[in-house]
C-alpha cells in the first residue's frame, strides 16, 4: 500500500535529491526537520452564541535563506504533519526561483465552508493573535492558501497591526492593494503555471493552438490558467471542481464555466458531459493540469494518465511511486516547487514595496514575473537533462544544494 501522508512524501521526495547530490550527513539531517512548529488553540464564539475550539498550526521549515514564507489554509483535513510537508516543500519552492525566503506554512482544521464572513472573522483574528510572537516581516510572511484569500490576510494584516500599535504593510502577501497588496498578485500562481507550460511546449514542439488541456480544480488557480491558456489558443477539454467534473471534446470555454459554476458547481453546464473529478486526471489530453490538492496522482491511476505534460498547479498532486511511473512513461512532469511558484514570487515582489513604500505598476509585476519563472524552468530543465532524471528531482537538487550551501556557511549555533 503506497504511503500518502505528505510529511513522508516530503522527506522521500528530499531524501532522493540528497542522494543524487551526496550531500553531507549532518546537513541532511538538519534540512530534514522543521525548524520550528507551533500548535495552538483558537477559540471563538460562534453566531449561535456557543463557544468552539479549533487546532492551528504554523511550521517554519528553514530560515537560512531569508525569513520564512508560506499561505495559511483552512480546510478540514489540515494536520501537522501536512503543514510540515507544505512548509517544506516552500522552502524548496523558494529556492528553485532562487528568492531569498525561507519555507512556512501554516493551518486551522475547520471547514470554512460551514461558517459565516463573521466566524472566519474571528477565527482569523484570534489565530493571528495566537502565532503573533513568531510572524513578522522580518520572521515570518503568511499569504492565502486554500480557502482563504485577500481579505483574510487584512484581517491579519490588521490584527498584528493593532496589536503593535502601528500599520504593518509588510507583515503578509496576498493582501488588497488598498493595504499594500501588489497588483498582479490574485492571477500570479496561474500565470506561473501558464509561463512554465509554455515553456515546456517549446521544448516539445507543441504548439499551443494545438494542445488539449485537462484541469482539475477550478479554483483560483485552476480557472486563470485555464482561462489564460484558452486566450492563447489551447482547446480546454475537461474541467473538474470538488463536487463534479465536465467534459467536452469541443472545447469548453472556461469564462462561461466559471459562471455557470457561480449556481455552485461546473456540473451540468450545457455542451458538456458529466465525469467524476478523478476521472479528469486520465482524459486524453496533451496539458494536465492538476490545480486542487495532495496526492490525486498515485501509483494505482498514474498508468492511465494520458497527457503529455503534467504540470502541477497544486502542491503535492503526484506522489513519489506516481512520479517514477511518469518518468517511466516519458511524461514531462513540470514539479510544484517551480510550476506553482509565480504565487510566492509575486508575494516576494508584494513584500519588496511593502518594505520600500514603492509600488510598481502590473506590467512591470507581470514582465519580472515572466523572467524569474522562465529562467527557473530552463535551469530545471537543464539540470535534469544533464543528470538524466525527473524534473521534480532535479528542481530538488538546485534547491536542496541552495539552502544547503547557505546553511552550511552560516555555520551551527552554539
Amino acid at each position: 500500500m503506497e504511503n500518502l501522508n505528505a510529511y513522508q512524501i516530503a522527506l522521500e521526495q528530499f531524501n532522493r535529491a540528497a542522494r543524487r547530490l551526496d550531500l553531507e550527513r549532518d546537513l541532511a539531517e538538519i534540512l530534514r526537520h522543521p525548524k520550528r512548529q507551533l500548535i495552538v488553540s483558537v477559540p471563538i464564539r460562534m453566531d449561535d452564541g456557543a463557544v468552539r475550539v479549533f487546532e492551528g498550526y504554523r511550521v517554519q521549515h528553514n530560515v537560512a535563506r531569508g525569513p520564512a514564507k508560506g499561505g495559511i489554509r483552512y480546510h478540514p483535513n489540515v494536520t501537522l504533519d501536512e503543514v510540515k510537508a507544505l512548509a517544506m516543500w516552500m522552502t524548496w519552492k523558494c529556492a528553485t526561483v532562487n528568492i531569498p525566503y525561507g519555507g512556512a506554512k501554516g493551518g486551522i482544521a475547520c471547514d470554512p465552508k460551514q461558517m459565516s464572513a463573521g466566524e472566519k472573522e474571528r477565527l482569523t483574528r484570534r489565530y493571528t493573535h495566537e502565532i503573533l510572537p513568531i510572524i513578522g516581516p522580518e520572521r515570518d510572511i503568511p499569504a492565502p492558501d486554500v480557502y482563504t484569500d485577500a481579505q483574510t490576510m487584512a484581517w491579519i494584516m490588521d490584527t498584528y497591526s493593532t496589536t503593535l500599535g502601528y500599520s504593518s504593510l509588510g507583515v503578509v502577501t496576498g493582501k488588497p492593494v488598498e493595504l499594500g497588496g501588489t497588483k498582479g498578485r490574485h492571477e500570479a500562481t496561474g500565470r506561473g503555471v501558464m509561463y512554465t507550460v509554455e515553456e515546456a511546449c517549446r521544448f516539445l514542439n507543441l504548439p499551443m493552438k494545438i494542445a488539449r488541456v485537462a484541469v482539475q480544480g477550478f479554483g483560483n488557480v485552476g480557472y486563470l490558467t485555464a482561462q489564460m491558456l484558452f486566450d492563447k489558443g489551447a482547446r480546454i477539454v475537461a474541467i473538474s471542481d470538488s463536487q463534479a467534473g465536465i467534459y467536452s471534446e469541443q472545447g469548453i470555454n472556461p469564462y462561461e464555466a466559471l459562471k455557470h459554476k457561480g449556481q455552485g458547481s461546473v456540473a451540468g453546464m450545457p455542451g458538456t458531459s458529466p465525469i467524476s473529478t478523478r476521472g479528469v486526471l486520465e482524459v486524453e489530453c496533451d496539458i494536465l493540469i492538476p490545480a486542487a490538492l495532495e496526492n490525486q496522482i498515485t501509483g494505482e491511476n498514474a498508468p492511465r494518465v494520458r497527457a503529455r505534460i503534467v504540470a502541477e498547479g497544486a502542491n503535492g498532486p503526484v506522489t513519489p511511486a506516481a512520479d517514477g511511473i511518469l518518468f517511466e512513461r516519458d511524461v514531462f512532469v513540470i514539479p510544484d516547487v517551480l510550476c506553482n511558484a509565480g504565487g510566492v514570487t509575486v508575494s516576494y515582489f508584494e513584500w519588496v514595496q511593502d518594505l520600500q513604500r514603492f509600488f510598481w505598476d502590473e506590467v512591470k509585476v507581470n514582465q519580472q514575473l515572466e523572467t524569474v519563472m522562465k529562467r527557473a524552468f530552463q535551469e530545471v530543465n537543464e539540470t535534469a537533462v544533464r543528470e538524466k532524471t525527473d524534473r521534480r528531482t532535479a528542481a530538488y537538487m538546485l534547491a536542496v544544494q541552495r539552502v544547503a550551501q547557505a546553511t552550511k556557511v552560516r555555520g551551527l549555533f552554539p
